[in-house]
Formats: C-alpha cells, sequence, structure tokens
C-alpha cells in the first residue's frame, strides 16, 4: 500500500531506473559471461531489480528509461513504465529526463534513482535507505566498493541532480547530497558490473531471473576475472 501523510496526500517514491540497449549493457562482464550471454544477464539484472522495487512499500511506482524493445516490454509486463530515453546523452541525462516525466505526472513526488544492476535486492532493504532518505532534500547510497552510487534521491521541491558514472561517490557528496550510512542493507549497494561482483551477488542471493541465468555460468560455460567458477545461486525469495 502506498505511504499517505495525515492530510492524505500521496507521498510514495517514484523510482527512475536507467537501462542501456542491452547489446551494450554490462560490457565488462564479457569475460565472465561471453558476448553472447551477457544481454540475458543484463536484462536478467534489471527485471530482478524492478521486481524488488514494485514490491517495496514506500514505492509507488517505477520508471524505467530506456530505448530497448525487449527490455521495454518485459519491464512493462511487470508493472513499470517505460520512458524513451529520447535526450540519448548518456546516463544523467537520461536519470534527468525520467525524473521529469515523473514530476510532470506527479509535481511533488519525491525521486530515487536506482541502478538496473541489483538483481539481490531485497524490498525490506531498499525501504530502509528510502526511510533514512526521506529525512534530507537529497541523499545517496554508496556502492560496495564506496566509489560509485546505487541510488540517489530528492525529495519534493527538489531536483535530482544525477552525477553517476565512475567515482560518483565523490561527486554526490561534493554536490551537498547526504550520504546514506546507518542502515545494514548490502543488497541494495551490490550493483554487478564484473564476475567478482556476480559472485558477490550469487553469496548474498539473487532474484528469481538472475537465478535462471546463472547455472549456465555454474555449469562452466564462463568463468570471472581468472579461474573461479560461480557457485550454485542461493535464490531470493520473491519479496523478500
Amino acid at each position: 500500500m502506498t505511504p499517505m501523510r495525515r492530510d492524505g496526500a500521496d507521498v510514495g517514491w517514484s523510482l527512475v531506473v536507467p537501462l542501456k540497449p542491452l547489446v551494450r549493457a554490462k560490457s565488462r562482464l564479457s569475460r565472465a559471461a561471453g558476448e553472447e550471454f551477457r544481454p540475458r544477464l543484463a536484462l536478467a539484472f534489471a527485471l530482478d531489480t524492478v521486481t524488488a522495487a514494485l514490491a517495496c512499500e514506500n514505492v509507488r511506482d517505477v520508471a524505467v528509461v530506456t530505448d530497448d524493445r525487449l527490455a521495454a516490454e518485459r519491464l512493462a509486463a511487470l508493472g513499470a513504465r517505460i520512458v524513451p530515453d529520447t535526450p540519448a546523452r548518456g546516463l544523467n541525462a537520461a536519470l534527468a529526463h525520467g525524473a521529469g516525466v515523473v514530476r510532470a505526472r506527479r509535481p511533488g513526488a519525491p525521486v530515487a534513482a536506482l541502478n538496473a544492476d541489483l538483481p539481490a535486492l531485497r524490498p525490506a532493504e531498499l525501504e530502509l535507505v528510502l526511510h533514512s532518505a526521506s529525512q534530507f532534500p537529497r541523499a545517496f547510497l554508496a556502492d560496495a566498493a564506496d566509489i560509485g552510487t546505487t541510488l540517489l534521491t530528492a525529495t519534493s521541491g527538489r531536483e535530482l541532480e544525477p552525477a553517476f558514472g565512475g567515482a560518483s561517490r565523490a561527486r554526490h557528496l561534493a554536490s551537498g547530497a547526504r550520504e546514506i550510512t546507518g542502515p545494514k542493507v548490502p543488497s541494495v549497494r551490490r550493483d554487478v558490473d564484473t564476475g567478482e561482483d556476480l559472485l558477490a551477488a550469487l553469496a548474498l542471493g539473487v532474484g528469481p531471473h538472475t537465478a535462471l541465468q546463472a547455472p549456465r555460468l555454474v555449469a562452466g560455460a564462463a568463468a570471472p576475472e581468472g579461474s573461479k567458477r560461480l557457485p550454485p545461486p542461493q535464490v531470493r525469495a520473491s519479496g523478500a
């Protein structure tokens, strides 16, 4: 149920999730997954991310900014709103555009940008992060490496001002956004760019779409960054 204020106003978060065309997504996973299999993993990550986000109690809706037709069809079937990437000027332009589309419909919406590569995402952990973020005009959560960012938020009346990519943690700090450090939320910080990242996500427990794809790697179709093979995936229960 979408959270409401005492005056009856809807205060649920609108999440904006950017997704490249699958043929270009997650290029650093090619060594672990193979060039042909990599787009399937990228789609699985996005499906599990959006499924978990939509199951979060304080999330009202999810807008996915993408021009990929297959991804758009699959994500819309989950209940996401698809926003074409009309700026076509990269990640941050896509996020700003998505936030603008959301607020054209809900001018007072609190908005959050969320990475599409969080296959271990748990709704309860995302809820904790969004609750913490609601205390500040702008806030963000660093990734597991403490270099990048997996979530950036802006409450009603504030612009998102995304600065994702590379060392975005430092840029978001410099922009005045408050870093969220309190709750233990490993699933919200565990983005996947490399084979080692995928190992860590599988250990946390991934959603069903990623778990369905992972046995191809477990069987030895590919090995991430060296000789390690992926372990059998721990599957996160739906909505857990």
